[in-house]
């Protein structure tokens, strides 16, 4: 998996800022884009993100660059629908078949293959999901050689196929995708790539970011009967990937 940042809001904070400004100032934007410009905002924005007036932050916008996840993966997250999304098409690329291997059945080698998650090896399994794999690849070259078009062709192939995807999400929802989607009850793929969205967030504009993170590290976990049962592990966690970005 490669997560990359394409592109950010300049001064991230500083315009969350000025939007929050704006809101309880009667001044000119010219002259509260000044009085921002020469003062400390941390206070302000903390200030105002206590106070729950997230708006300002839609003004904020990070673009993402995802290579190497699963469309199992990709389809979850294109259901976060306050977001703009630019995928790799299956109908007009007739890429190299590479796919994703989960950890709970896969040992992480060979060719195009990529192992992630969690769980333990089973050989067996994983010797079948190769030969599945394999089985869906030459299938899939056959009917492309055979004239069936890319649109039909590729109904043969899994969901562990892999896909490069852009992103481009305001930093409110950013938030919420990092609030459900770093919760341990996440699936194990989509977490991964939460959490190195996370770290590049938190690198651009560690104010913005400084609480993001699943539910429970803000209060009471938000799953209820189906909680993973271990908040203080969760917020172990994110204290060391906090210590670690820095």
């Amino acid at each position: 998996m490669n997560v990359v940042l394409l592109q950010s809001t300049p001064e991230p904070e500083r315009l969350v800022a000025l939007a929050a400004r704006l809101c309880y100032s009667p001044a000119a934007i010219a002259d509260l884009q000044e009085e921002v410009s020469r003062k400390d905002v941390r206070k302000l924005v903390r200030r105002i993100l206590s106070m729950g007036h997230a708006s300002v932050l839609e003004h904020v916008t990070f673009t993402f660059g995802v290579e190497g996840i699963s469309r199992a993966t990709s389809h979850q997250l294109v259901r976060h629908r306050i977001a703009s999304y630019s995928q790799q098409s299956q109908r007009y690329v007739s890429a190299a078949f590479g796919y994703v291997t989960p950890k709970s059945i896969g040992d992480g080698e060979g060719g195009p293959k990529k192992s992630a998650g969690e769980g333990g090896k089973r050989p067996a399994l994983h010797g079948k999901f190769e030969k599945h794999m394999e089985k869906s690849a030459r299938l899939y070259e056959e009917m492309l050689a055979a004239g069936v078009p890319p649109e039909d062709a590729r109904f043969v192939l899994p969901n562990a196929t892999e896909t490069r995807i852009l992103v481009t999400m305001n930093a409110r929802e950013l938030h919420h995708f990092f609030a459900l989607r770093l919760c341990r009850r996440a699936q194990w793929e989509i977490r991964e790539m939460a959490r190195r969205m996370l770290i590049i967030a938190k690198e651009k504009a560690p104010l913005l970011f400084e609480n993001a993170g699943p539910g429970c590290l803000r209060g009471r976990c938000p799953e209820g009967k189906m909680t993973c049962g271990d908040p203080e592990g969760v917020r172990r966690e994110f204290a060391a990937l906090d210590r670690g970005n820095r």
